[in-house]
């Protein structure tokens, strides 16, 4: 591995750290509860421009819930979202780096990634903090894990879609405008397989 591809995947783990701790900051449990609205996914476009965003944004999800291990008190039931939430985040950007060609359909890889993967563990991490119900709702944790399940599939992957389509496509197009592309391509044929943008 080249010094200017460890180079691109430490940048993209640092703004993608920073971003979601940033969110956890200020919007609290919506950057990692049973609702999820994490902003910082929208940085998953990275990974329509190199496959460098895969590495990066794996990393970067990964230090961002170890810190939350700390902030947020999760003790070693955090393990689970450093894990999981980590391995949901690579395949998506993966998703997304194999179906550049279609931007559209490739914001779904995260949305698909993290609906279907985060949900299997957010129930058993938040019994174990002492949630018991989900907020807003009678729907109780203990017992319920295919309830639970269900819950956390359409609020997570919902959440994921608003913010994939509401923000991570319009960032990508804005940033398909400047130079970046080229510098994260870095020797990548930054163009979509199949086709042009």
């Amino acid at each position: 591995m080249s010094p200017s591809t460890m180079a691109r995947i430490a940048m993209i783990a640092a703004l993608y750290g920073a971003a979601t701790l940033f969110c956890l900051m200020f919007m609290g449990g919506l950057a990692w509860g049973p609702v999820q609205l994490r902003l910082s996914e929208a940085l998953c476009v990275l990974a329509l421009f190199t496959p460098d965003a895969i590495p990066g944004l794996a990393l970067g999800c990964a230090v961002a819930n170890g810190a939350n291990i700390v902030l947020g008190g999760t003790g070693t039931l955090g393990l689970l979202d450093v894990v999981f939430g980590s391995a949901a985040t690579a395949i998506g950007a993966w998703v997304m780096w194999r179906w550049r060609a279609h931007p559209s359909v490739a914001v779904l890889g995260p949305v698909v990634a993290n609906g279907l993967i985060v949900p299997a563990y957010l129930p058993l991490l938040l019994a174990g903090l002492g949630f018991y119900t989900v907020p807003f709702t009678s729907i109780s944790l203990e017992g319920a894990w295919p309830a639970m399940y269900l819950f956390g599939l359409v609020c997570t992957g919902v959440g994921e879609a608003v913010v994939m389509y509401a923000l991570g496509l319009p960032l990508y197009r804005a940033l398909e405008r400047t130079p970046l592309p080229a510098m994260l391509a870095g020797g990548t044929d930054p163009r979509p397989m199949g086709g042009t943008r």
